[in-house]
Parts: C-alpha cells; structure tokens; sequence
C-alpha cells in the first residue's frame, strides 16, 4: 500500500466514525449529531516546530517522540521522522453554532452538550483510531488520553499542558491561530480537535501558511477583532487572550451556569467562536 492509500485509509477510519458511529451525539432526546463531517491533516514526527514547542511553551511539551516512547518504551530503534502524527478538526452542526450565536454571556445547551458529550465522542474517536491502527500492527497513542498527560505552567504562557492538538493541527496544515488563541480552520474556528501519534509512514499535509496568525483578520490585515466583544468577561483584547479571565468564566461561572439550568455536569462558553468572521470558514476582508 502506497502512503497516499495508506493516508486515506486513516482518513476514512476517522469520517466513518464520525458518519456512523453513536457515539457522535449530543445526548439529547433527538440524539442529534454532535459533529459535522470532518477534516483530517498529518504531519512528520520529525518536523522542526515540534522541538520548537518544547522551547517555546516549555520544555514539559511532548515531542511526538517523547510521547510515542514513553508510550512504548520496549520498542527500540525508532527515530522522529519514523513517527506521524495525526489530526483532525470536528467542526460544530450549524444548528449548534446558530444556537451560541445568539448568547451573550453563557453558552447555549447545544454548545453545552457539545463540549461535554462531543469531547466524550471525541475521546472515543481517539481511542477507535488508536485501536483500529493497532489492529493493522501499527503501533499509536493519542497523547491526551495518555496517563503521563497533564496541565503545566508555561513561563511564557501561563496554562498550558504537555501536549497542544491545537499545536498539531497547526503543524499538520489545518489551520492558524487567532487573537482568541482559537485555531481558524478552513472549517472555521468552531470545532474540536483530536490527534494521535502512530508508527507508520504518511504523507505530510502540506501547510498553506508562512506565518502562525495568517487566517486572523486582526493580526493579517488590522481589521476585525469582534472576539473581542463576543467575550463576555473582557478576556479577548488587542493584547491577546487572557487566560485566567477566561478559565474563571468557562470552568466556574458558565459551569455553575451549565448545571442550574440545563443540570448538565460540564462547562463550555465558545462566544469569542460563534458570531464572527472565522465561525465557519478562513475569513477574508469582505466578511468583517
């Protein structure tokens, strides 16, 4: 098998869950989706800007090596750019980004049930491609669910974790970064993202960007910035993405929010993610 049919066999293992699978659902009385049709991006294990994490963010920041070994640390022999790694983005239903659209300071149920019962899903897809790579001989792990993850403290950034999907989708050519700190995807900002590191050979996905804030209106041409004011807390300015303001609104008050009024046991906000520009696709000049 070539590594392009190989790359599109991992591609399609991941839409047919997402197509198919029940676990794709809000938990709601509907069992609507929680997620639309998917895109999937590779990149290298060897590429330069994983090492480059690790001494910008922090030197806990896992190279996809780091990870696949301490994973697996009785296999010998493997090198970086032995390793790919896998992403992709699960964009939000239109109904569920129509729903948040309208909120003003707390996030609807839709996005509510998303980020609670979406990330299970997304959790499940994680361990599906796990297994189904795994079941073909490759050897793999999705870094998250990994039992050495864990939240650290970058010196430079504050709340941070040993390992970033959106940092591996960003290397595997799904998307840059916004003022928000949100990656804007050809999907739009409104999503979710998933990755794993496998031993196998695929092709990277080639990065349609030279510079790491290229698809955000504000930085690229000076215009924009409604996050902004969809940020119900002032987190969002011209400086950039405040964190603490952020994790008190999203983790405290919208989840004591999320459980006195739809008794969901879970948090979420996505204002700064719906009702702008990058909703839904790379901005340009004319949607501001």
């Amino acid at each position: 098998m070539s590594r392009c049919e190989l790359a599109a066999q991992v591609e399609e293992i991941i839409k047919d869950f997402v197509r198919h699978y029940p676990d794709n659902s809000l938990k709601d009385p509907s069992n609507e989706r929680a997620w639309d049709e998917p895109i999937v991006g590779f990149s290298s294990g060897a590429d330069e800007l994983y090492e480059f994490y690790k001494d910008h963010i922090g030197p806990f920041h896992w190279t996809p090596h780091e990870i696949f070994s301490l994973t697996f640390p009785d296999v010998s022999g493997v090198s970086p750019k032995d390793l790919a790694v896998i992403c992709w983005i699960l964009p939000q239903t239109e109904a569920t980004k129509a729903d948040n659209r309208k909120e003003r300071i707390y996030p609807s149920e839709r996005w509510v049930r998303a980020r609670v019962f979406g990330e299970e899903a997304n959790e499940s897809l994680r361990r599906h491609v796990v297994e189904a790579l795994s079941a073909q001989g490759y050897k793999a792990v999705a870094p998250v669910l990994s039992p050495f993850w864990s939240r650290e403290t970058s010196p430079r950034f504050g709340r941070a974790s040993r390992w970033s999907e959106r940092h591996a989708a960003y290397v595997s050519g799904l998307g840059t970064f916004g003022l928000c700190d949100g990656l804007i995807t050809p999907l739009g900002k409104a999503m979710r993202v998933g990755s794993v590191v496998a031993l196998m050979d695929l092709p990277p996905t080639p990065r349609p960007y030279s510079d790491h804030r290229q698809y955000c209106l504000f930085f690229s041409d000076g215009t924009c910035g409604k996050c902004m004011g969809r940020c119900p807390v002032g987190a969002i300015t011209k400086e950039g993405h405040d964190k603490e303001k952020c994790y008190q609104h999203v983790h405290v008050a919208a989840a004591a929010y999320a459980k006195a009024k739809f008794g969901i046991d879970g948090l979420g906000c996505g204002l700064c993610q719906t009702g702008v520009p990058c909703e839904s696709h790379i901005p340009t000049a004319e949607d501001v």
